[in-house]
């Protein structure tokens, strides 16, 4: 009896620890999705061509996400992407940017979730991994 209390015990456990794990394993182009509706949506529209709920407030419009590769001769410019979204080092040839600077933010983001133990190479990889997911999904917006 005290064997079979244990097997479901440890049975229990093992699932509550392997789900997020896999569920976070399957989905990874779900989380860049969900990135780009979170914080990208209401300037760029759903589809990414400039028309979000929040541009009728702007005089400037949000670029067109989905002509990106089409500009760039046939290449997804992902490093340009990177450094425009995370914003955190300054883009000369652009001047100041009204977009939001998106490392900082997804950085605050995981210090307010409590994870004070995690080192300044954990926060940084946290914020690296949100941007990469959120490219991978901007990277499926381009027009054909």
């Amino acid at each position: 009896m005290r064997l079979d209390l244990f097997a479901g015990a440890a049975l229990i456990g093992a699932a509550f620890v392997a789900a997020p794990v896999v569920s976070y394993a399957q989905q990874p182009e779900d989380i860049g999705k969900y990135e780009y509706r979170v914080s990208c949506a209401v300037c760029h529209g759903d589809n990414g061509k400039g028309d979000g709920s929040l541009m009728k407030y702007y005089n400037k419009h949000a670029a067109d996400l989905t002509i990106m590769q089409k500009n760039n001769n046939g290449v997804f410019p992902f490093d340009r992407v990177y450094a425009v979204i995370d914003g955190r080092r300054a883009l000369a040839a652009h001047g100041p940017s009204e977009m939001p600077v998106w490392g900082d933010v997804y950085n605050r983001r995981v210090q307010g979730y409590g994870y004070e133990l995690l080192t300044a190479s954990d926060l940084e990889s946290y914020v690296r991994g949100r941007i990469i997911a959120l490219i991978g999904y901007i990277s499926t917006l381009q027009a054909k």
